[in-house]
């Protein structure tokens, strides 16, 4: 497995007890909720894994297998769950013209045929996905900002090619250049 595929994925945070029977809030950190099963295993960290008992979407409620009682289940509260890239592609589906932000991260940002720099990661602002972007060493050398951010949306996207790792992009220039 290369190491991007062997990366662990943050997708959810392990909240406060609730109950008698060892539930807890799950705050769900991912655009697809829908491998939060019962029986779906996740990471703690490297070595250790949890598995759900039980879940109900609708109230954000989660059981882990082996943890029945509030006082074992409070030494999982604030605890980070996490898969990898690997069976990310695997279990959760992208529509056309969607893409995983782990296969954007590293993709050059190209206006007129000029990089502007490369995607160092993606931030959801509000509905709004941005590309956060580390500004090309040329450009920073003019006096352009060592990074800046993109709207990851049309006006601004013209396509997206993720085999290649190009972005091209229009109105870059004009959004680095106010940065």
């Amino acid at each position: 497995m290369s190491k991007q595929q062997s990366k662990l994925l943050h997708i959810a945070t392990i909240g406060k007890t609730v109950g008698l029977k060892g539930d807890m809030k799950l705050h769900i950190n991912s655009d697809f909720p829908e491998q939060f099963k019962k029986g779906a295993s996740f990471f703690l960290n490297e070595n250790q894994s949890l598995t759900i008992g039980d879940i109900n979407h609708e109230r954000g409620i989660v059981r882990f297998v082996g943890y029945a009682s509030p006082e074992d289940a409070k030494k999982l509260t604030n605890k980070h769950l996490y898969t990898t890239i690997e069976r990310t592609r695997v279990e959760c589906h992208l529509k056309d013209g969607e893409y995983f932000w782990f296969d954007i991260e590293g993709c050059k940002v190209v206006e007129d045929g000029e990089i502007l720099g490369v995607v160092d990661e993606v931030d959801r602002i509000g509905i709004t996905n941005y590309l956060c972007i580390v500004t090309d060493e040329e450009l920073v050398n003019k006096g352009f900002a060592k990074s800046f951010l993109l709207p990851f949306n049309k006006p601004f996207t013209l396509s997206t090619d993720i085999q290649a790792k190009i972005i091209i992009v229009s109105g870059g220039m004009d959004i680095l250049e106010a940065s």
